[in-house]
């Protein structure tokens, strides 16, 4: 099996469209130096420098190695071989069952993500209403 490369450009992309987050506002917290082009750059890029790649997770508030090793296909084949219905239980030729109990319900992790997002896009915006009233 062929080990694939994880483009971690894309992964910041990713990221940053599911918190809401415009790349323009990604540049203001990255600094001056930074502006939409460099971002949309950026996340072109297949590697990015451990100092970077560091800066726009704290931003993003993601781990590191979520950016480093996300895979779209491995996540879901992850989640689609790995979660199981808890009235679902595998037979095995010897006679014995083992029963597939997941230790969390699925819905509150998304409702848990979709209020840490909201959060954060509520920050963004407090954020970008100081920016605009300082002009």
């Amino acid at each position: 099996m062929t080990e694939k490369k994880v483009h971690q450009g894309r992964n910041i992309k990713r990221f940053r469209e599911m918190l809401g987050i415009k790349q323009e506002a990604l540049a203001y917290e990255l600094g001056e130096d930074w502006n939409q082009k460099k971002i949309s750059m950026l996340e072109q890029k297949e590697l990015i420098e451990n100092d970077i790649l560091n800066q726009v997770a704290k931003i993003l508030k993601v781990p590191v190695q979520a950016i480093e090793n996300f895979d779209e296909d491995s996540a879901i084949n992850i989640i689609a071989n790995t979660f199981h219905d808890s009235a679902v239980a595998n037979t095995f030729r010897d006679g014995s069952q083992v029963n597939f109990n997941c230790t969390f319900n699925p819905l509150d992790k998304m409702v848990e993500l979709y209020e840490r997002m909201l959060e954060q896009q509520k920050e963004m915006i407090e954020k970008l209403e100081k920016i605009i009233n300082k002009e």
